[in-house]
């Protein structure tokens, strides 16, 4: 498993930094699932990658998921890719990591496989949608298919090896939905920029004619003070799904304090993000993005304090500058 423990290093250092709480065989699962997902990233939003010839890896990758293709069919095509980008090297090993899931329970890899491709099938309807998001209705449902699966994912997981976890699962399970969405709402208005330059903008078409400006106009330095009213709408959403993603949190029995912790820390990254990003320009012009000071300072606190509940209700109000009703 070392291997796959480099690889998640290099793809995310915040979910790597999350999943090592987990003890294994829980942590091998959490490990192989995200890995898992990034190949299918990695055949959404590669640069070099053809929307046509995206939708084609993305139904080959599903199909061997859904264990109708051998995985060559798909790390063949893809030899011609740059290893040097992690994800791409994460892709090219899809082989290795399907044989290291093939090492786990039965149920373990069923719910990884069931998530998986259901997350893969998803991205390939959305490229062949296309860059532009309707409504906030249609953006709910992209960030479900990329995100509020990873939410399901987990807690299944959780579930799997904890009776605790088990126990609640009817509760945790749409709150776990409500925390991807989060976490990706989030992801949106800290990389929006971004997106904008790969072409994507995923900001509901509804909202930018509700200020009067186009998916171009947004980021045009003259309609900054517009581009505020975007940015606090995309904000007031998130926060909404904080807010459930919050109840996910306190749902979690308080003695699985690692679990807590794998789940709190992108939460309050989420969090801290949302709040730097509220009223400020550069989520337009370039990145808003929390600094390290907070990113220790969000694992110290919660690793001494985060089994309390009454605590993480003061923190969360304190770090986001929110109010909950939990």
């Amino acid at each position: 498993m070392q291997l796959h423990y480099d690889m998640l290093q290099k793809v995310s250092r915040t979910f790597a930094l999350s999943i090592e709480q987990l003890t294994s065989p829980l942590r091998d699962a959490a490990t192989l699932a995200y890995l898992l997902f990034r190949v299918s990233d990695c055949l959404e939003d590669h640069d070099s990658l053809s929307v046509p010839r995206k939708i084609e890896l993305l139904d080959v990758w599903a199909r061997i998921l859904a264990g109708e293709l051998q995985v060559q069919a798909l790390t063949n095509q893809i030899k011609d890719l740059d290893d040097n980008d992690p994800e791409v090297f994460v892709a090219q090993k899809a082989g290795e990591i399907l044989a290291q899931l093939a090492e786990l329970p039965q149920e373990a890899q069923s719910l990884i496989l069931t998530h998986a491709y259901a997350t893969t099938v998803g991205m390939a309807r959305w490229q062949a949608h296309g860059p532009f998001v309707e409504n906030e209705a249609a953006l709910d449902d992209y960030m479900h298919e990329v995100a509020g699966r990873v939410g399901y994912l987990l807690t299944e997981l959780f579930a799997w090896y904890w009776p605790s976890i088990r126990a609640r699962k009817s509760t945790l399970m749409p709150l776990s939905r409500e925390s991807g969405l989060a976490l990706q709402t989030v992801n949106i208005i800290r990389g929006m920029r971004k997106d904008y330059e790969r072409g994507w903008v995923f900001v509901p078409e509804s909202f930018l004619t509700r200020v009067g400006l186009t998916r171009d106009s947004l980021f045009d330095v003259q309609n900054l003070d517009k581009g505020l009213l975007i940015i606090d709408m995309l904000a007031e959403k998130a926060a909404h799904h904080l807010e459930n993603g919050f109840l996910f949190l306190l749902a979690l029995p308080k003695h699985r304090h690692a679990i807590r912790l794998a789940c709190m820390w992108p939460f309050f990254f989420a969090v801290r993000t949302l709040a730097i990003s509220r009223d400020n320009p550069n989520v337009l012009l370039n990145e808003a993005k929390i600094s390290r000071a907070d990113v220790k300072d969000i694992i110290i606190k919660t690793k001494l304090f985060g089994w309390s509940n009454v605590w993480l209700k003061h923190y969360y109000q304190t770090l986001g500058d929110v109010k909950t009703r939990a």
